[in-house]
């Protein structure tokens, strides 16, 4: 059965704290998700993530159906990189990497989404015909709304 992987990279005109504080939020979430997921934080949060810390939520990621999602923050290296597995979820494997590095004009953060969809061949398929271009879009989603905070109104 197969995994699949998507890598997306964004330059940001920012620094490392101002960047690490908010992607570290858990709270931020809800900000850079669409709308149409109708994502919700349903467990008490840290204002900062920490290794083993576990979040629930609440996200309709397919025909407004809502399902519960609960993650680990499994890995934090302050200011460089942080990771989240699925514990419970839609998806057979989900592993997320997030990683942040001082550039020469700001920060480029890193999202490499390790994922196995549910279903087996079956699953393969639907990630063809569905899956792959939602992630796509929630990540497109997610580079909007951080160009908006941390490129459009501030020189570094």
């Amino acid at each position: 059965m197969s995994h699949f992987q998507l890598t997306k990279v964004q330059d940001l005109n920012t620094d490392l704290d101002t960047i690490w504080d908010f992607a570290s939020s858990p709270k931020n979430l809800k900000e850079i998700t669409p709308d149409h997921m109708l994502f919700h934080i349903t467990s008490e949060v840290a204002e900062k993530m920490y290794p083993g810390m576990i979040v629930t939520y609440e996200v309709a990621p397919l025909l407004g159906i809502k399902l519960a999602w609960v993650t680990e923050i499994t890995q934090v290296k302050d200011k460089h990189f942080f990771v989240d597995e699925q514990k419970v979820g839609p998806y057979t494997l989900w592993h997320h990497q997030h990683f942040f590095e001082a550039t020469e004009t700001g920060v480029r953060m890193t999202d490499i989404i390790t994922y196995k969809p549910p279903f087996g061949i079956f699953g393969n398929l639907l990630n063809s015909l569905v899956i792959k271009r939602q992630l796509n879009a929630i990540f497109d989603y997610r580079k909007k709304v951080m160009n908006r905070l941390f490129n459009d109104s501030k020189p570094l």
